[in-house]
């Protein structure tokens, strides 16, 4: 597996089970409907798990170009490879998203009278729209994000000779699945927490492109906010971690 494709399933991962529970709370005649926020957030983190489990041994897992953006800057990921990383986690979010579509689609067609629950499936929106507030909470989501990856260290059990390293394995992405846990409990409410212009931009492309009974706008007006407003984040906590590293 290249880091190009390990960055563009870990990403479609990411989607279908980000978007999968976005699904089941929100369109009608799933057996999760209605289940609430808690359950909006705890799916997404589990999702972000999941992704970051396939992706991190061979490209490590940031399935986000913010984050991508922000390591580059910071110097700990070669500029050479930004396009290609980018360009395969919108590749990924596109599939993931069409994924979740096909899954879903009878139950999407029973929600035909509510376009917002449909793309709310696809794509965040504010609950409040105020530009700068929403591209605030969208910069300070981030940046909570790609500072503490900047932390994260890989912690290793070694024998008293230094050989037999042993890794964390799979359980080194627990530490970014409890970061966008509390990203999405704590700050989530206002824009919901795309923190990821390919996680939200991707899927938006797709619901414009889908056929869906009683589909309503894909909100182009706002769809710039989650992209600029994550990569002004990564870029905050790049500066801010070079300055005080």
């Amino acid at each position: 597996m290249t880091p190009f494709i390990a960055e563009l399933i870990g990403t479609a991962v990411l989607i279908l089970l980000g978007g999968g529970v976005c699904a089941n709370v929100s369109l009608k005649k799933t057996l999760g409907n209605g289940s609430g926020w808690i359950v909006i957030a705890t799916g997404w983190a589990l999702a972000v798990f999941a992704g970051v489990v396939i992706a991190g041994p061979v490209s490590g897992a940031h399935l986000n170009p913010a984050v991508t953006i922000g390591l580059a800057v910071a110097g700990k990921f070669d500029w050479n490879q930004v396009p290609s990383f980018i360009l395969a986690q919108f590749l990924g979010a596109f599939l993931g998203a069409f994924c979740v579509w096909l899954m879903h689609k009878d139950h999407f067609d029973a929600t035909d009278d509510n376009p917002g629950a449909q793309l709310g499936v696809f794509c965040t929106g504010p609950a409040i729209k105020n530009t700068f507030l929403n591209i605030i909470s969208e910069v300070l989501g981030t940046f909570v994000l790609v500072y503490c990856v900047f932390h994260f260290t890989d912690p290793k059990m070694t024998s008293t000779s230094g050989e037999n390293v042993i890794g964390m394995g799979s359980i080194g992405a627990i530490p970014v699945t409890f970061i966008v846990w509390a990203i999405g409990l704590s700050l989530g409410g206002t824009t919901g927490y795309a923190i990821n212009p390919a996680r939200d931009l991707g899927p938006r492309i797709m619901h414009a492109i889908l056929p869906m009974k009683g589909k309503g706008s894909s909100n182009w007006g706002y769809a710039w906010i989650p992209v600029i407003g994550p990569i002004l984040g990564a870029l905050l906590a790049a500066f801010i971690y070079l300055k005080f590293k």
